[in-house]
């Protein structure tokens, strides 16, 4: 069905405004196509425009229909042994074969103008929507008319599913007829070039085979690109677009907003997050230099500590220094007397060549006077005095004599050797240089 015009509710003209706002507006225009044209109001033409029986009774539907190029091949001349004139404008266009048998290639695309033919007939066409749409594909089929068109399209749809089943059940059959097909085409036009005295390479055969196989349609395509469907589509009008404008501007400023919301909340929760990091780092900085002043007191504590420690140290030893330096002055004193004494004796054993009686007398007494005053229990001196004290009893012959004045001297050497140093020492003026014995 065909038609170009659209019945409309009766009124002035065809158009019944509902409301002031369209008066106005309908006014307008024609007064400024009559300022426009220069001529009265009253002679400007009101034609009515209203799509609203095409939105509200029916819907836009359009068949499509894709994939079923694949049943269909475009050929070249010289696989049909044809030789064109070379040097030529005039053009020849290539004919087109079908790689699937027809018995099978018919059952497919009978179908898909079942379809197309169901859809021109329970709907219309429309000059004006196919220019708004700029595309004559879709056409108006009126709601009272969907059912059938539906169960029509259902049909055909079925038909095409059962006929894409039975090739694929046969489809190894079907790709061996179609190459034998081709083989044979293949050989006459073979022939035919060789005739014509054209050159042909000698897998001339087997090259339009390759070719052939190569664009026949496989399984998994036969499957998935063969496709019937029908697409539904609804007029949206210029009012609508401006109001889905302004709701999308409305929605987008409830985003935009929202973001911003977002972004605050964000910043705040950064600017929380950092305060209390750095309250942290700011505690933890403290308690750090409150551990360590306190671990430089606890040091300073125990240095100061350490020095009273030391102080009482040195102390407690110049106090015990001045309570043993009389008795080391005393001792060392009465080496040096004992010193003296054994170089008088060497003295005089060496001038007499023996010993006086009063010398050994005096040897003796020494010894015996060292041994009360041995307080400090000098073992080495000791014994030195005790062989000299042995040493100068009287002896009973010369020979002896002599023998133990030898023994005598060499015994004045070791104490005179051994009490050198305190001799010495006591020879400084110190605080017990006035101690006699």
């Amino acid at each position: 069905m065909n038609a170009n015009v659209i019945p409309f509710p009766s009124g002035q003209n065809g158009y019944n405004p509902s409301n002031g706002v369209a008066v106005l507006q309908r006014e307008s225009r024609a007064e400024r196509a009559a300022t426009l044209t220069q001529r009265n109001a009253q002679e400007i033409e009101r034609l009515p425009f209203d799509l609203s029986a095409l939105e509200d009774e029916g819907v836009f539907i359009n068949v499509d229909a894709t994939g079923f190029g694949l049943l269909d091949r475009r050929l070249d001349w010289q696989a049909l042994g044809v030789q064109l004139p070379t040097n030529t404008d005039v053009n020849f266009t290539p004919p087109r074969c079908g790689l699937l048998p027809n018995r099978y290639r018919r059952p497919l695309l009978t179908p898909v103008s079942r379809a197309h033919t169901a859809l021109h007939k329970y709907s219309y066409q429309f000059r004006l929507t196919e220019t708004l749409f700029e595309t004559p594909a879709y056409r108006w089929v009126p709601w009272r008319a969907f059912s059938e068109f539906e169960a029509a399209f259902q049909q055909a749809t079925e038909s095409m599913n059962a006929a894409r089943q039975n090739v694929l059940d046969d489809y190894e059959e079907i790709c061996l007829e179609v190459l034998a097909t081709f083989r044979r085409v293949a050989m006459d036009s073979e022939q035919r070039l060789v005739a014509t005295g054209a050159v042909v390479p000698e897998d001339f055969v087997e090259r339009v085979v390759r070719k052939v196989l190569s664009a026949f349609p496989t399984r998994e395509e036969l499957q998935r690109k063969l496709q019937l469907r029908y697409q539904v589509g609804v007029i949206l009008l210029g009012s609508e677009m401006l109001r889905e404008q302004r709701l999308a501007a409305e929605e987008r400023r409830h985003l935009e907003q929202a973001e911003a919301e977002t972004r605050t909340t964000r910043l705040h929760l950064r600017v929380v997050e950092q305060t209390a990091q750095q309250h942290i780092w700011a505690e933890q900085e403290r308690t750090r230099l409150q551990l360590a002043a306190e671990a430089e007191e606890r040091q300073r504590e125990a240095e100061v500590k350490e020095r009273l420690r030391q102080m009482k140290l040195d102390a407690a030893r110049e106090k015990l220094q001045e309570t043993l330096s009389p008795l080391q002055e005393g001792a060392a004193q009465l080496r040096a007397q004992i010193y003296e004494s054994a170089q008088a004796m060497h003295e005089a054993l060496q001038k007499h060549d023996f010993l006086p009686g009063a010398t050994a007398k005096k040897a003796r007494q020494l010894a015996r006077w060292f041994r009360l005053m041995n307080f400090q229990s000098d073992t080495e001196l000791d014994q030195l005095l005790g062989q000299l004290e042995q040493l100068a009893a009287k002896p009973t012959r010369q020979s002896k004599r002599r023998t133990s004045n030898a023994t005598v001297k060499a015994v004045l050497d070791d104490i005179i050797q051994l009490c050198y140093r305190d001799a010495n020492a006591v020879s400084q003026p110190n605080r017990l240089a006035a101690l006699e014995l």
